[in-house]
């Protein structure tokens, strides 16, 4: 077969920032996912969309192109109507683990597409894991069944979902292009778009622990994506949330899990709980259900969902969480008002513990983390418990305390911490 354009030529016109065509995306991004157009070619055009950028029309094609290199999933036969969320991903943040039940116990459908965590973000998966017999794996006929049937399903992607997206990511990863905002958003959004959902709300992260690290960058990314799910006919929300401090009080896979089941007994830290509802109002009122997920929080209906999902997928939602074998902790080194604790710190902090990984293919700890025992406001004493590390394996504990040396600030009685809300903004078409 001959193939119209040369790899070439396409990397030469985004070099140059010239505009490439419907045709060039088109054959490129297909050409790369049938191994035509080589990892070190696909690199140098990725370095050049990361410097030169993309247009809007531009990134509507890649996306376009990007959905069209695998299957669509369709939902339409359900007798509820979808909705889902996507988080760009932050330290601490197991939102997905309470929401999706809690939207499914007030009446939508929720497909929740999720991924492994890589580096100091963690992933849902692997959080999901930590349960005993719980699997991600469903076939796309599972995954139907248990969405009419429970109402929520949180799973891992199926190989026809957007190939040509695996094999870019992978790269990106790997060639310092993960941060451009063009190939962010049709990532995002060709999964999300392929995956067959009505509407969706994006949680885009702002601050030290987030991708996104100032306010302008985080909304640019929120309002293309916005855009390109109403292009593609899903009605799509955005959120932009804090992250500059982590959520809740633990960054690790089976203390995260713990948390969200506290959230769904009714407790839980308040900024989970504040996010929790907040999106889950959003979901629902994108998909034209009428409901209060905060009273379906309160009265366990939401819990109850949650043990169904877990049952329908092997696990054993009454069994005993996974615990490290070892602890350690750090002390407050004097008296007085945390000001700041920076999400980073306690991000790099858990992935030296185990709880995260380097490369896609390394193991994780279930039962590695770190346990915060106060947030920015909170008053502290001088050799008390600022953090418990968790690991199984005791070496990584100076590492681990060294990530978090200047990732927090004591400041003298009665001092504040600066103010940012968790909700920063709405974006909307």
């Amino acid at each position: 077969m001959t193939e119209p354009f040369a790899a070439v030529d396409v990397i030469r016109a985004k070099r140059d920032r010239d505009r490439l065509s419907d045709e060039q995306i088109d054959w490129v991004v297909d050409a790369y996912t049938r191994g035509v157009v080589a990892d070190e070619q696909m690199s140098a055009l990725l370095m050049a969309i990361l410097l030169n950028g993309m247009s809007s029309a531009e990134i509507a094609r890649w996306t376009a192109a990007m959905i069209a290199s695998g299957e669509r999933l369709d939902f339409s036969g359900l007798s509820r109507p979808t909705t889902d969320k996507h988080s760009t991903g932050g330290v601490g943040d197991k939102i997905t683990l309470p929401l999706t039940p809690l939207v499914a116990a007030c009446g939508a459908a929720v497909p929740q597409l999720s991924g492994r965590g890589l580096g100091h973000t963690g992933g849902t998966l692997d959080k999901l894991e930590s349960i005993p017999g719980w699997r991600a794996k469903l076939s796309n006929a599972e995954m139907t069944r248990q969405l009419e049937e429970v109402g929520g399903v949180i799973c891992a992607a199926g190989e026809g979902l957007a190939p040509a997206d695996r094999k870019m990511y992978a790269l990106r990863d790997v060639t310092g292009t993960v941060e451009a905002v063009p190939l962010i958003a049709s990532s995002i959004m060709s999964k999300k778009i392929a995956e067959g959902t009505g509407a969706l709300v994006l949680d885009v992260k702002v601050g030290s622990g987030a991708f996104m690290k100032t306010e302008e960058q985080a909304r640019v990314l929120a309002q293309t994506m916005v855009r390109l799910g109403a292009d593609a006919g899903v009605n799509t929300v955005a959120l932009l949330t804090d992250m500059s401090t982590p959520l809740g009080l633990t960054a690790g896979n089976a203390l995260e899990v713990r948390e969200s089941l506290e959230v769904l007994a009714g407790g839980g830290p308040p900024d989970v709980v504040e996010l929790t509802i907040s999106l889950a109002q959003e979901m629902l009122e994108t998909a034209g259900v009428s409901a209060d997920p905060e009273r379906v929080l309160k009265d366990g209906r939401a819990m109850d969902a949650w043990n169904q999902m877990i049952a329908a997928q092997g696990g054993d939602p009454s069994a005993e969480l996974p615990t490290a074998k070892h602890t350690h902790q750090v002390l407050a080194p004097a008296d007085g008002v945390l000001v700041s604790l920076d999400a980073m710190a306690v991000g790099m902090s858990a992935w030296r513990l185990g709880a995260g990984r380097s490369r896609k293919e390394d193991p994780v700890q279930a039962g590695a983390g770190v346990e915060i025992h106060a947030k920015p406001g909170g008053e502290v004493r001088a050799g008390e418990p600022l953090f418990t590390l968790h690991t199984d394996t005791p070496e990584r504990f100076e590492q681990a305390e060294a990530a978090l040396e200047g990732g927090y600030q004591i400041a003298p009685q009665g001092s504040r911490p600066d103010h940012r809300p968790l909700i920063i903004d709405r974006i909307t078409v």
